[in-house]
């Protein structure tokens, strides 16, 4: 069981919870600063002075007083008012992510609610019980107060669950699972519970995980082209990349320039031609620049997850209750449309290369769309259509959210960040990528069967031959779509990766 204790959570521990179902627990040290900050409510609650979500109405009905006799009745009903979301639900692991990281940020001991709420949370993940939460409905500032409602309403027996791949009503969904919802929530803690970024920050980091293993995996798609086109390997000499001092530069044309090292297709300067096309001869600048992309996105990510996103926020050392906007998107929101904007044209460059490998004119001897014979069998022509609609889709996707905003609860937030909307799309434009690197290994591997596996490089022959396993070489039409579709869980899996690091195990 992993221990979380509100700043101990990284990108690889959170998908081991939420993905893998590792078990979690508070960690002991926190539980002292949960309690005081808890105590420090209870004053305020007793004191009738009024302090924004603990004893007053919320938004623009901050100045409504709630009596002390009403603010359990208060907290309910901000769970029930807010949970107006719609669309598709978010997935189990989406929905698993937000509730790790709501627990995360309320053991730090400054939202004051109670230590039980807290074990609730983290007891239904322990128990895979999954709260259903609907995508659409939050405008990233004042938290990702729809989703997060949704995502609490089950601790007090309301709502829907997900008990395994069955959607049921909270109530008969927690009796399935023997678990005992929350009798009640006291001054605060509904407002805790829902006042922070965690849907966005949860899809967030799963779209970053899997963008990163996109990366590597579109590495050696790039790497199979290469072979298939008899690319020039000169451009990945490190010289040229040290000159740049772009770390993700430097760091993606080792790692080519490494896979490709046992190679007999690759060419140098000269022998075949003077230069490639930019889609081959600039790939470290562009696959680069998203490693970059990729690893700042990290960085604010995995801060996001060990942060304060409450409003407002108790310091109980000091006798403090401060109301400011932690709960505000932007950090996420513009992340993510980076985030968008990097995956796309991972996206982009990799559809140029599979019109080199189908275009006879560019394909340095390959009969046109790698097919025997071309005129009665279409071979892949069709493919290189499908990735191209997906990059031009990506385009549109990739417009950012985050430069939107409309005023809301009657102008008092009049700013918002639509940051949830920023990491769904982003997650969108993931997938479309994933589905066009499939394609560009498809189609180098057929492209492979013309030109000879004998001659691959270590690497490159161990995914070429992983890729047969599945997959023939297409002699004449046939039916296309299940081998993309299974080259797309193979690259989404992380099986493409494994196959280029076997040798460095």
């Amino acid at each position: 069981m992993y221990k979380i204790n509100g700043s101990n959570l990284d990108l690889g521990t959170f998908i081991q919870i939420a993905r893998k179902k590792r078990c979690v627990g508070v960690a002991p040290e926190s539980v002292p600063m949960i309690q005081k900050a808890r105590d420090y409510v209870l004053k305020v609650v007793e004191r009738e002075k009024p302090i924004y979500g603990i004893n007053t109405g919320f938004g623009k009905l901050s100045d409504v007083a709630i009596d002390k006799s009403e603010v359990r009745k208060l907290q309910k009903n901000l769970l029930m008012s807010h949970a107006c979301g719609v669309g598709d639900p978010f997935s189990i692991e989406v929905v698993r992510g937000m509730m790790l990281l709501r627990a995360n940020a309320l053991i730090k001991g400054f939202s004051g609610v109670r230590l039980e709420v807290i074990e609730k949370i983290l007891e239904f993940l322990n128990h895979d019980v999954t709260p259903v939460v609907f995508q659409q409905g939050s405008l990233g500032a004042s938290g990702d107060l729809a989703p997060l409602s949704h995502m609490c309403l089950p601790l007090i027996g309301l709502g829907e669950v997900m008990i395994g791949q069955e959607r049921m009503d909270a109530k008969s969904g927690l009796k399935r699972a023997n678990i005992k919802p929350l009798m009640y929530l006291d001054a605060k803690e509904g407002l805790s519970l829902i006042n922070g970024t965690q849907a966005m920050t949860s899809v967030g980091a799963f779209t970053l995980y899997d963008a990163m293993i996109l990366e590597e995996s579109a590495s050696a798609s790039l790497a199979l082209t290469m072979e298939a086109l008899q690319a020039i390997i000169d451009a990945f000499d490190p010289r040229v990349h040290q000159l740049r001092n772009q770390n993700g530069q430097i760091r993606v044309a080792e790692r080519v320039k490494s896979i490709l090292k046992t190679s007999q297709w690759v060419t140098k300067d000269g022998e075949l031609r003077i230069q490639d096309a930019y889609s081959i001869r600039c790939a470290p600048q562009v696959h680069g620049a998203v490693y970059d992309a990729l690893q700042h996105a990290k960085t604010v990510i995995e801060a996001e997850m060990n942060a304060v996103t409450d409003n407002p926020i108790v310091f109980s050392e000091q006798e403090e209750v401060i109301s400011a906007g932690n709960f505000h998107g932007e950090p996420i929101a513009l992340v993510m449309d980076y985030l968008a904007i990097s995956i796309s044209e991972l996206a982009n460059i990799s559809e140029r290369r599979i019109e080199r490998l189908v275009n006879s004119c560019l394909s340095n001897g390959m009969p046109p769309f790698l097919v025997k014979k071309p005129g009665i069998n279409s071979g892949f022509m069709i493919v290189q259509y499908s990735a191209a609609a997906l990059v031009s889709e990506n385009k549109a996707l990739a417009h950012p959210a985050s430069v939107d905003s409309i005023p809301s609860s009657a102008n008092q937030e009049d700013h918002v960040s639509m940051g949830t909307i920023s990491a769904r799309k982003a997650a969108s434009i993931l997938k479309n990528a994933q589905h066009v690197i499939a394609m560009e290994l498809f189609t180098a591997a057929q492209a492979i069967g013309f030109r000879g596996a004998k001659k691959l490089a270590l690497p490159t022959k161990r995914l070429y031959e992983a890729i047969r396993a599945f997959i023939p070489f297409i002699e004449e039409d046939t039916i296309m779509y299940p081998f993309i579709h299974q080259l797309h869980a193979f690259v989404s899996d992380g099986k493409v990766v494994d196959c280029i690091q076997e040798g460095d195990r």
